[in-house]
């Protein structure tokens, strides 16, 4: 037997072993316990993302969520501040991150809602499931929610700054000839929307950090349940 074929046997034979290592972790959970890591973790992730994105400064310091004038309008922006306007934009996009950062807060509840609502095939599909199954889970069962509760709180934090105004006035008419995106149209779809990429993010984030350490995890019914998974 060559040595080519005698690699492809030990690669074969070592996912087999992995496989079968990775369903006796899981044999030996019960439901029951399978259930409860699985939601004591999709809880904490949520509150935890939450928790750093519904402060302020949540989203204008953190550059991996925060947001800023809508791409097409950054030509615009540029010139705003060529002409001495800059606070004017600068002053738009702290309105539009405080405004997230006051939505984001409430979506913990309808985070929290969805993880007490989980059918038994959801908890399967994140268990086995990509290393953002959980993440994608949130989206599927919230974002329509959040949308709704999201929004009404970005208008009212936009609506004390007239430059929002302004703001959808251009961006309306740069729209209907092409040179803005349809949907960062009007000022406060786009910041919910970006409101809700950025608590994605997090909530990504979270799941990720429990994933591959279970064991820092506050449960040990998490630590239990993903340490299996991981196997």
């Amino acid at each position: 037997m060559n040595a080519i074929l005698m690699n492809c046997i030990a690669i074969f034979t070592s996912v087999i072993l992995a496989t079968a290592a990775h369903a006796a972790g899981l044999a030996d959970i019960s439901n029951n316990d399978a259930a409860a890591g699985l939601k004591g973790a999709l809880t904490q992730g949520a509150q935890a993302a939450v928790s750093g994105l519904g402060k302020q400064d949540g989203f204008l310091r953190n550059d991996r969520v925060k947001i800023p004038l809508p791409e097409s309008l950054h030509q615009v922006e540029g010139v705003m501040r060529t002409l001495g306007m800059g606070k004017y934009a600068d002053e738009l996009v702290t309105t539009m991150n405080r405004a997230a950062e006051a939505a984001v807060v409430e979506a913990k509840p309808l985070l929290v809602n969805a993880v007490k609502n989980m059918s038994v095939q959801d908890a399967k599909g994140i268990l086995s499931g990509g290393q953002d199954a959980a993440t994608q889970y949130f989206k599927r069962t919230t974002s329509g929610p959040l949308t709704e509760k999201f929004l009404p709180i970005v208008t009212q934090a936009t609506q004390k700054v007239k430059l929002a105004e302004k703001y959808n006035e251009f961006a309306g008419k740069g729209a209907k000839f092409g040179l803005v995106d349809v949907k960062d149209a009007d000022i406060n779809s786009y910041v919910t929307r970006k409101a809700l990429d950025g608590l994605f993010l997090m909530v990504a984030e979270e799941e990720k950090k429990i994933r591959q350490d279970p064991v820092g995890a506050a449960s040990s019914i998490i630590s239990k349940v993903f340490g299996a998974i991981g196997k």
